[in-house]
């Protein structure tokens, strides 16, 4: 990657991050910006202290291929996500349009949906493996393939 990308992309960062931290400040609803810091820092030592090391020791000894090491941390990222509204999924305070959704089935579904995604994935590293293995198999040194030979038709003796 040239240092212009990388210029490019670190500026268009560091606007996306002031864009956010500008909407954040000038929201009307916080009252209190450093209660959103002691979240913020609460989920950063989550984030780098627990939940990163779990899933990179989990994936370093449990699992054998990066296929399924991806689809682990897609699944994480997943569950992180939508676990909150599957336990809270009957918990509406009386308000149906609270938790509308039924978000246990649909999170089964976006598992169910990235995990043939990885198998997909999986079964054509392997079918290229396969075929790659196929066409740089060496020949026997020493061994010619030998003719085939063909018989002559049979004369009919009457």
């Amino acid at each position: 990657m040239t240092a212009t990308v990388r210029g490019l992309l670190l500026a268009a960062g560091l606007a996306v991050i002031g864009y956010g931290l500008y909407g954040l400040l000038g929201d009307p609803y916080i009252t209190d910006p450093v209660e959103i810091l002691v979240w913020a820092l609460g989920g950063l030592v989550i984030h780098d202290g627990l939940w990163v090391p779990l899933v990179c020791l989990l994936g370093a000894f449990l699992v054998r291929g990066p296929v399924l090491r991806g689809w682990l941390v897609v699944a994480a990222a997943v569950t992180a996500v939508g676990l909150p509204a599957v336990l809270r999924a009957d918990d509406d305070h009386g308000n149906p349009s609270v938790l509308p959704l039924p978000y246990l089935r649909n999170w089964l579904l976006v598992l169910a949906a990235t995990a043939g995604v990885a198998l997909l994935l999986a079964l054509a590293g392997r079918w290229r493996r396969r075929d790659r293995a196929a066409r740089h198999r060496p020949r026997p040194v020493g061994r010619r393939p030998r003719p085939v030979r063909r018989r002559a038709p049979r004369e009919d003796p009457s």
